[in-house]
């Protein structure tokens, strides 16, 4: 039987917290919006040598503090239920499922590796603020009410299909991220998180463009929008002159904004993304009298698979296979077994 072992350094994911505003679905259930991965910094970690196992996740209940022992199909499932819309056509839900599986899998055997305070000896948590979505049956049938039959099956027949799957670099299981959608082309990890990862880079997804609310508009009055930077920028100088308070000043190449100018400093446009609750870091920036008018473009961080881009290419005949092999260049699909 294969084994793939999972040992020597590799770049760790850890989970951010983020704001409550909808910068990206994170603490929230799946819409027809679709959802994006949590923020993510990474950090070297030293694992052990582990291979795929089939045991049940450990996943804790903030609210009780009982660790529950979730079957990884369970777990899959759910995690795709509570990530991407069941209307999503099925080969998209089948990239979803294969991301999901391949997250739980890092995260386990970091957590194997250094356990994270808190969890209690845990995998994760159901914290959708710090790890990926998940939904235990109840959910599930809260969440699809009436179509709780067809969904379950539609979604629960994708996760099979890929379950003997991980995606892997270096025979390693990858950083699996993804959002709901992209401004046109995704962004690289370096560029998002500070860290360079060899799989999270550029590629397109021009259907992106065609996704709902792909544009927003959002207008901040002069008095939100000081009380807003002052609040996050400690010291910051303002001044009077409104239209000098935000300049774009480096863009990446994916459209994503690095720095702005903000009053006398010059800050991350990720940071202005969070203290406005903006959808996403691509963005411009103009005055109307005493109003700020910000366009978006894109939801989320923009880094790996985007969903709305799965369920474009899946829709126009891309296999599941295809999709992953798109946003993960340079990674392997493989089977894993004991």
């Amino acid at each position: 039987m294969k084994k793939y072992l999972f040992s020597a350094l590799f770049m760790g994911i850890s989970m951010a917290v983020i704001p409550a505003v909808p910068v990206c679905f994170s603490g929230k259930a799946a819409t027809e919006e679709g959802k994006s991965v949590h923020e993510v910094t990474l950090s070297e970690v030293s694992l052990p040598d582990n291979s795929y196992s089939s045991e049940p996740y450990r996943v804790l209940d903030i609210s009780t503090g009982k660790i529950s022992e979730v079957p990884v199909r369970d777990y899959v499932i759910g995690a795709v239920c509570a990530e991407m819309p069941a209307s999503f056509e099925p080969e998209a839900l089948k990239a979803q499922a294969l991301a999901a599986h391949t997250y739980a899998e890092r995260q386990r055997i970091r957590e194997r590796s250094e356990p994270t305070e808190g969890l209690g000896g845990a995998d994760f948590s159901n914290d959708t603020a710090k790890y990926q979505g998940y939904f235990d049956d109840e959910k599930i049938r809260h969440y699809f009410g009436d179509n709780y039959d067809e969904y379950y099956a539609k979604i629960s027949a994708a996760a099979e299909e890929v379950l003997p799957y991980i995606i892997t670099y270096n025979d390693e299981p990858i950083i699996a991220a993804f959002c709901s959608m992209s401004a046109g082309t995704t962004e690289s990890a370096e560029n998002a998180w500070g860290s360079p990862v060899d799989y999270l880079v550029p590629v397109d997804s021009s259907f992106d463009k065609t996704a709902p609310k792909y544009e927003e508009t959002v207008s901040f009055d002069k008095d939100f929008l000081r009380g807003r930077l002052e609040k996050t920028f400690d010291g910051i100088q303002l001044g009077d002159d409104m239209t000098k308070w935000l300049t774009v000043a480096e863009i990446s190449d994916s459209g994503t904004v690095l720095t702005v100018r903000a009053g006398d400093m010059t800050v991350k446009g990720s940071d202005i993304r969070e203290a406005l609750g903006l959808r996403s870091a691509d963005f411009d920036i103009t005055c109307d009298g005493d109003e700020a008018v910000i366009t978006t473009r894109g939801y989320g961080h923009g880094v790996g698979m985007s969903q709305y881009g799965a369920n474009a290419m899946a829709a126009a005949g891309s296999s599941w296979r295809d999709i992953i092999e798109h946003y993960y260049p340079g990674c392997s699909i493989d089977e894993v077994k004991n």
